[in-house]
């Protein structure tokens, strides 16, 4: 039951994931004609600039990771069968994941080529987004869970979870520079943290949300 949640909702993720890969890759072209033709300050700050859009474009699908389901009913049929709010948080996660993450990291790839980024700042790019991403998927289901049902639901999201994520952008940045392997560990610890609690603060959402 869990892997057919995970599957359903990374298919449905998949379906629209265009957009969240649209959007990054706008923001990676319009960043050039805003801070001029530079490249050596693109190049510096071209990853900061990358990491920001990553965590918007996260933002993007947030309304519809739960409330379609409370809407609809899933979630009481879900713990009807016994299956707790923690492992269905924690299904969510993974299948966000899933829809956002592996295609944000391919995009990467011609995104940093317009931004004028190396060869190892790309790689320390596309390493710190492995580690980073998780942790912006499990941010993006507990803030749904948490908000799900109220009124004008993804501003309140938004507002949210931008000030949550703010250490994963201060270590995912800092990891870009040659000498970033102590921001690559406090990332590393920071996106940790965040995925290893948020199943549980997620699952006590959907148990408020039910009741």
């Amino acid at each position: 039951m869990i892997a057919h949640l995970i599957a359903r909702d990374a298919m449905r993720g998949l379906r629209a994931a265009g957009l969240p890969v649209a959007f990054f890759l706008i923001a990676a072209t319009l960043f050039p004609f805003a801070v001029g033709p530079d490249a050596r300050l693109l190049a510096k700050a071209g990853g900061g600039m990358l990491w920001l859009a990553a965590l918007l474009a996260a933002l993007l699908p947030i309304e519809r990771l739960v409330a379609p389901d409370a809407d609809a009913g899933i979630l009481d049929q879900y713990a009807a069968r016994g299956i707790s709010d923690e492992a269905i948080a924690l299904a969510k996660i993974v299948a966000h994941w899933l829809s956002f993450g592996p295609p944000l990291m391919i995009a990467a790839l011609p995104g940093a080529a317009l931004l004028g980024l190396d060869a190892p700042t790309l790689g320390r790019l596309e390493a710190g987004l492995a580690i980073g991403t998780p942790a912006l998927a499990a941010l993006g289901v507990t803030v749904a869970a948490l908000t799900a049902g109220l009124r004008g639901a993804g501003a309140l999201a938004g507002l949210m979870l931008l000030p949550l994520a703010v250490p994963l952008l201060i270590f995912g940045a800092g990891a870009l520079a040659a000498d970033g392997g102590q921001a690559f560990k406090l990332l590393g610890a920071t996106a940790l943290l965040l995925t290893a609690g948020a199943p549980f603060a997620a699952g006590a959402a959907l148990t408020a949300l039910r009741d």
